[in-house]
């Protein structure tokens, strides 16, 4: 925790503080890369200065020939009236050819001046991209580890509701990674509010000037979705939801912990209905936090598969962690009744979340790629070519490698194949966060630095301190559940 505060701290002191650090970094890449950022728009500032100069020296030359000309006229005029008519004409063609240079010399300027301003436009925006960099990093890593933990509460509300039989023994460590959920909370929400009071730009549809139809930057569309998309009422949603989630996480522990100590099964009953509203209030709520918190950062886009696919890629990191931190556990001596038929129903949930995860990806890339309407498919061709390796790699990591490695069924059973693909699973869906984030804040600003470094580093060590610490304040069997003997003697 504290190296990460320390590479977050970093990654912020180091962010850009004005245009001027800009301009040196521009520099420094053009003279690194061949100019890629910034050549383009120190050279097409440059060409019109050359064509203003040289336009310039031009019209000093013709004045200077007409000078000269001058006393020549003079002389002639003594001589004969055609040698006057001819100087006159003369004179005509050099004003004209001097009002000519004049407007090409004004053709010239306004070229620069545009040429001027489109550069420390370019400069401002990368200005704005590099200091959204930080905070970008510490939001996706908030995000991702708080999801973790919704994931795993959502999961355990399933085996509430389905009164599953196998997953009892198991409950605790469930509830154990659900303890992270209001730490998890209280951060992103702090997040969030920052985003509302304008301490950072995350969110481009909270520019009032968006809204001005004075503005020179108003957004039409963006103005439409004002109604919905606004700082107060977005908070207002967030603070539902949050709410919401911790109270069924707060009364359901309450009520597993009654039930270890009661004669009768009443507080499992209460159990099972409040999983079941849980359950309902969580589907609906779980898409409109999909898209108030990750889509509206590209507020042109949208998809209506988009919260089934949120959905899908923290449901699987979330079983993916109770595996880990089961084989862990039972590694240490701890879960007794854990047997590898409960490790291997883990790892099939794991398998088929990935695969369901991946039908998604595809079914939303697909539909959108071949409508081709610009509005959509620009979000999938921004992360194609500025974020190639992430965006594939991810594919790799989400679907790939765990379909090769867990779809044999013995491999669902060996310690170590499970904690390497539950490493890698993990590893994919945190860079699925950075590539659904980063794209619309940074841009092609992006790279793997401290403050990235540092987040997941703060984060996780927060996650572990208050998981383990709050498995240690219960007994992990759930002891009067109504199946635990079921689950205990689970064997296929």
């Amino acid at each position: 925790m504290i190296l990460g505060i320390l590479g977050i701290g970093y990654g912020f002191l180091t962010a850009p503080k004005n245009t001027a650090e800009v301009e040196e970094i521009l520099k420094k890449e053009a003279e690194e890369h061949g100019g890629h950022h910034a050549a383009a728009g120190h050279d097409a500032h440059a060409h019109p200065v050359k064509e203003a100069d040289a336009t310039e020296t031009h019209d000093n030359h013709d004045a200077v020939a007409a000078t000269e000309a001058k006393p020549e006229a003079s002389m002639a005029d003594s001589v004969h009236i055609d040698t006057i008519s001819t100087t006159e004409d003369t004179a005509h063609a050099a004003i004209s050819t001097e009002e000519s240079h004049k407007n090409h010399a004004a053709v010239a300027a306004h070229e620069e001046h545009e040429a001027h301003a489109a550069h420390t436009k370019h400069v401002e925006h990368v200005l704005h991209q590099l200091q959204n960099k930080p905070w970008a990093a510490v939001y996706v890593a908030a995000l991702f580890f708080m999801f973790i933990s919704l994931g795993v509460l959502a999961f355990y509300a399933i085996q509430q509701v389905a009164q599953a039989g196998w997953s009892p023994v198991l409950f605790r460590v469930m509830q154990g990674i659900t303890a992270y959920l209001p730490w998890g909370s209280v951060f992103v929400f702090i997040l969030l509010a920052l985003g509302a009071f304008h301490f950072h730009h995350l969110f481009v549809w909270m520019d009032p000037e968006l809204l001005d139809p004075a503005s020179p930057k108003f957004d039409k569309l963006v103005s439409n979705k004002s109604g919905y998309l606004n700082e107060y009422f977005w908070l207002l949603r967030a603070a539902i939801f949050i709410i919401g989630w911790n109270l069924y996480r707060h009364f359901s522990r309450k009520n597993c912990l009654a039930q270890d100590e009661a004669t009768d099964n009443s507080f499992y009953k209460k159990n099972f209905k409040l999983s079941a509203a849980f359950l309902v209030f969580f589907i609906v709520t779980e898409s409109i936090m999909s898209w108030d918190w990750i889509m509206s950062v590209d507020p042109h886009w949208y998809s209506t598969l988009f919260g089934w696919y949120v959905l899908m890629s923290f449901l699987v990191s979330g079983v993916t962690v109770i595996a880990l931190t089961t084989l862990y556990l039972k590694s240490k001596g701890y879960l007794e009744y854990v047997n590898k038929s409960h490790i291997h129903d883990l790892a099939k949930f794991m398998f088929g979340f990935s695969i369901f995860w991946t039908y998604l990806w595809f079914s939303q890339f697909m539909l959108i790629w071949y409508a081709n309407i610009p509005e959509e498919v620009t979000y999938f061709i921004t992360r194609i070519e500025q974020y190639n390796l992430p965006f594939f790699g991810m594919l790799v990591l989400n679907f790939v490698f765990p379909i090769l490695i867990l779809i044999n069924t013995d491999f669902k059973r060996l310690t170590w194949i499970i904690v390497m693909a539950g490493v890698v699973i993990l590893a994919g869906h945190y860079v699925d966060f950075y590539v659904m984030i980063m794209p619309a804040t940074v841009g092609d600003r992006w790279f793997i630095g401290f403050a990235e470094i540092g987040s997941v580093l703060f984060f996780l060590g927060l996650f572990i301190l208050v998981v383990f610490t709050a498995l240690t304040k219960s007994p992990l069997l759930a002891k009067r559940n109504p199946f635990i003997e079921e689950s205990k003697h689970f064997h296929y």
